[in-house]
């Protein structure tokens, strides 16, 4: 019996009283605002839409203007319409956007992934989704569209800041904490995960937004699938979202081969699979693939998406006419809305359908929230370079701070924040939207307290002058404000550049969803800015807020130091301002390769032994071909020493674990993080095994001179791969082991055996590898 199987009967007496109508209202959404006019629900809308039911109301909290209070009175509203009035009084799922913080009024904004992938410590991903979990479940949501399992390799495509990075290990793990944190241990007092985006998506064509995916089935199984199992599997994950593009000419979306051959079958998903928005549409007008929005609607069930979201369009008359044609089984029909009123069982929704309104805050802005937000901040800051600049001293009296993202607080949010989406809907305007005519500087009211860095350095160190120049904007070509910006920086002590992109939606931001790029570096003229400033001869101190890897060759040499902070949310602020002093002291690392230049695309440390190198001089004609920061880098403002390698056995089989054990010591000045990065190369496979795996990872904290014993206890099943024939085995044969504390800075090798038979078959993959720390 599935997890859902206890409510068996319950949705068997549903379905055997539902008509076609019924059924199909199951499997489609409607936004909050197709229920509303001017900005409030409007009664006849709702009798209108809702009549029959509905499967589940896209984001009551993001696709409005309600602050928490009224988007709970509103969902309460549109609940008790659907439990009182309709003939089956069957409740709606609300879901909401939640990949960095619920993307809502007056919710709290974290780190984007990408910078909480930086931290490399899983946990923090399953507190921040805790949290996030307590806001939605105040206002009636209770499928969040988060977590991405996209494994990025790709840092042209826009959305690599909604991922955790190049590694499927990694990915894996905070994909896991991510969904566990968001879900709870009981459903019924939790929030569906909804993994993305189900397969390949963040690879594609040119980087471009759901462009063709060329992926072998090979690297499919061995890099891309293994989050996706990961969550499955281990973490329970409740739903799944398609990826838009066509995986090797097969639309994922129309494709019955992946999303259940592969997906249900292979990989034993028996959760509720979401369109992406509009991508059941798209099988016809993006695609081409059908020439009608029925045989779209056909193509799309019998792959196995079983709701449209996020309003009904192909799966309403549409697909009602090709059931009425034959085109499409009742089985099929009954499987989807099986699927669906399962979830809606073990949520909890027919028992208790209403939210407690009285109990909403108007904002949610706890102080633990907030802490929570500068702790994920703190540690997710990356040191890139440090000529010795930083921590800058106490003593320091002024400081020049320029650039577009000093002073800039709409900078420290991602493309799923709140404020990026108002700018969204402003630049498509419907009349029925709660955002028509809508005021862009009202925003502010609408988010919580989202202090900038020049308002941080302020309010924590009042005794320091700060003088501001912009310099230039963010994608511009305007010099305008470099005469100002010359003039500050000769006037200080020290120069802070705040330097990147503008993560959002809208064509004028230059990171996140539908922003590719061809060209990594800095937007605008940011780069001559840098080279104006380091002619005065102060010390430079760059940082970077953006949300792809920034590829800075061109200027590293002109500043001292470089502090990369991502997109580091409400505390981003106050986390950079504190780093700059050393009151917090940087330990994050890279989850993703930075390369020197677009035309390294794609560079990741994990390659296969022929990877990375031009046979038969090794590099490009024109630069190197390793990358400008390697996966896994991160300085730090002290030292660690590593030693005393020791495995425990010279030889294992499968099934059994090798212990690892190092040696970490604190050999600086200052209390810091450490990362120490366990990396295994299996050197002989019956296919090319990469150079290098991340297997293992732990973040710790010394004081100056302590020291700690990391032991890593590696389940040999961990170093299983695909073969030829896609069989998951154990070959034996010498694995190399590596410690560090980057892919490339390893500090400590090692070896052991793989014995036994020379292939051993391994039912499940093995995504953790447990650490101890003494």
């Amino acid at each position: 019996m599935t997890k859902t199987g206890k409510f068996n009967r319950q949705v068997k007496d549903l379905l055997a009283q539902m008509t076609l109508e019924e059924k199909l209202a199951q499997l489609g959404g409607w936004y909050l605002y197709d229920l509303q006019t001017g900005g409030k629900l409007d009664d006849s809308k709702i009798a209108d839409k809702l009549g029959q039911g509905i499967g589940q109301i896209s984001r009551v909290g993001g696709a409005g203007t309600f602050v928490p209070r009224e988007a709970a009175k509103a969902y309460n509203k549109l609940q008790r319409y659907l439990v009182e009035q309709t003939r089956l009084h069957i409740p709606a799922i609300v879901h909401e956007e939640c990949c960095a913080g619920l993307m809502a009024p007056g919710c709290s904004i974290f780190a984007q992934p990408i910078g909480l992938a930086s931290t490399f410590e899983p946990d923090l991903a399953q507190r921040m989704t805790s949290a996030i979990r307590g806001q939605m479940l105040a206002m009636g949501s209770r499928e969040g569209l988060a977590p991405v399992l996209d494994v990025a390799r790709d840092p042209r495509w826009g959305r690599v800041e909604e991922t955790f990075g190049e590694d499927s290990t990694l990915v894996s793990q905070f994909g896991m904490a991510y969904i566990r944190g968001l879900q709870g241990d009981d459903l019924a007092q939790g929030v569906m995960a909804t993994g993305k985006h189900f397969v390949g998506h963040a690879f594609s064509q040119g980087g471009l937004n759901c462009g063709p995916v060329h992926i072998g089935w090979h690297d499919l199984w061995e890099v891309y699938l293994a989050p996706f199992q990961a969550a499955i599997r281990d973490a329970g994950l409740a739903s799944m979202m398609n990826a838009y593009p066509e995986l090797d000419g097969e639309v994922v979306a129309a494709s019955r081969r992946i999303l259940t051959d592969l997906l249900r079958e292979k990989l034993g998903f028996d959760g509720v699979v979401v369109s992406d928005y509009e991508a059941v549409m798209m099988i016809h007008n993006y695609h081409n693939l059908a020439a009608t929005q029925s045989e779209a609607a056909a193509r799309a069930l019998t792959a196995g998406i079983d709701v449209e979201l996020p309003q009904i369009a192909c799966y309403g008359d549409p697909l009602k006419a090709a059931v009425l044609r034959g085109e499409v089984s009742m089985d099929m029909v009954d499987l989807a809305v099986k699927r669906h009123l399962e979830k809606k069982f073990e949520l909890g929704l027919f028992e208790h359908p209403y939210v407690d309104e009285s109990s909403v805050p108007e904002m949610f802005d706890s102080a633990a929230d907030r802490n929570l937000a500068l702790e994920i901040a703190s540690k997710s800051l990356v040191l890139l370079k440090n000529d010795g600049a930083l921590p800058l001293a106490k003593s320091v009296k002024k400081i020049a701070l320029i650039g577009p993202n000093a002073d800039n607080a709409r900078c420290l949010m991602g493309d799923y924040s709140y404020a990026a989406l108002v700018e969204l809907m402003l630049m498509m305007p419907d009349p029925n939207s709660a955002f028509h005519g809508y005021d862009i500087k009202n925003i502010d009211s609408l988010t919580v307290n989202v202090p900038t860095l020049r308002q941080a350095l302020q309010t924590e160190y009042p005794a320091l002058e700060v003088a501001y120049a912009q310099g230039c904007e963010v994608n511009s070509q305007s010099e305008a404000g470099f005469a100002e910006a010359l003039a500050a920086a000769e006037g200080a002590d020290v120069v802070v550049l705040v330097l990147g992109g503008r993560s959002g939606l809208a064509p004028y931001n230059t990171t996140g969803e539908f922003r590719d790029t061809t060209d990594l570096r800095l937007p605008g003229v940011q780069e001559k800015l840098v080279n104006l400033i380091s002619q005065t001869g102060k010390p430079v101190i760059l940082v970077l807020l953006n949300g792809r890897p920034a590829s800075i060759g061109a200027i590293e040499g002109k500043v001292k130091a470089v502090l990369e902070a991502w997109v580091p949310g409400e505390e981003g602020g106050r986390a950079v301002a504190r780093a700059l002093f050393g009151d917090v002291n940087p330990g994050g690392k890279l989850p993703i390769s930075i390369p020197r230049s677009a035309g390294q695309v794609p560079v990741f440390y994990n390659h296969s032994p022929s990877g990375m190198r031009s046979n038969i001089w090794g590099d490009y004609v024109n630069e190197p071909v390793k990358p400008l920061y390697p996966f896994g880098h991160g300085l730090s403002y002290t030292s660690f020493d590593y030693s005393d390698l020791h495995i425990d056995k010279a030889s294992a089989e499968a099934g059994e674990t090798v212990s690892i054990s190092l040696s970490v010591k604190n050999s600086g000045k200052v209390s810091g993080a450490e990362v120490v990065q366990l990396y295994v190369r299996d050197e002989y496979g019956s296919v090319p095994r990469p150079v290098k795996e991340l297997k293992g990872f732990a973040r710790l904290s010394l004081q100056p001179g302590e020291s700690r014993r990391v032991t890593f206890k590696l389940p040999v099943d961990q170093l299983a791969f695909y073969d030829l024939n896609l069989a998951l085995q154990v070959e034996a044969g010498r694995i190399q082991v590596m410690v560090g504390n980057s892919s490339e800075d390893i500090r400590l090798t090692g070896e052991f055996e793989i014995g036994g038979a020379q292939s051993t078959p391994v039912k499940d993959r093995v995504f953790v590898c447990p650490v101890e720390i003494a």
